[in-house]
């Protein structure tokens, strides 16, 4: 039992991580940085003036793959979380694992099309929001990974008591 909670308690503090890096980095407009200014995925700051941004497809995706990697996390976590209290199934963790991971691929999705729409544009610098979301995918990824731990723990006692072998009848 104590492997699997450890690591359960480590996937719920790496998922914890990951989700508040993610909102930071979803609601905060520092994604890219140019002489004039600084944008992100609503707005768009010109010599100190703020305005929306029009809507753009690539963006839209961004945007969107973004809010839903939050929700998928946030979700992910809640579960994680009523497993370690409720000494849960395996089912829902690996319901949890999923979610996890799903979390961190719309991120992914997320990060490589932003990376895409602005990475061929002279003069324009990524900044700290758009770093914070990549340092939010590992943490989402490990966090799913972590909450597998009833298999950890199924394949240790397998390990340690093995079967004795069989012989075939004749």
């Amino acid at each position: 039992m104590g492997v699997k909670r450890s690591l359960q308690r480590g996937g719920i503090l790496l998922s914890l991580v990951a989700n508040v890096l993610m909102v930071l980095s979803t609601a905060t407009n520092y994604w890219t940085r140019q002489q004039e200014g600084h944008s992100g995925l609503w707005q768009e700051c010109n010599h100190g003036i703020c305005s929306n941004i029009a809507c753009q497809t690539t963006l839209a995706v961004t945007a969107a793959c973004m809010v839903l990697a939050v929700g998928v996390g946030v979700v992910g976590m809640v579960m994680g979380l009523r497993i370690r209290c409720n000494e849960g199934e395996s089912l829902r963790g690996q319901t949890t694992s999923a979610f996890l991971f799903l979390g961190g691929l719309l991120l992914l999705t997320a990060l490589i099309g932003y990376t895409v729409k602005n990475s061929w544009k002279n003069n324009v610098f990524f900044s700290w929001s758009y770093f914070s979301a990549w340092l939010a995918l590992p943490f989402s990824i490990l966090a799913g990974n972590l909450h597998s731990g009833k298999r950890v723990e199924e394949t240790a006692q397998k390990t340690l008591t093995p079967e004795a072998p069989q012989l075939p009848f004749q």
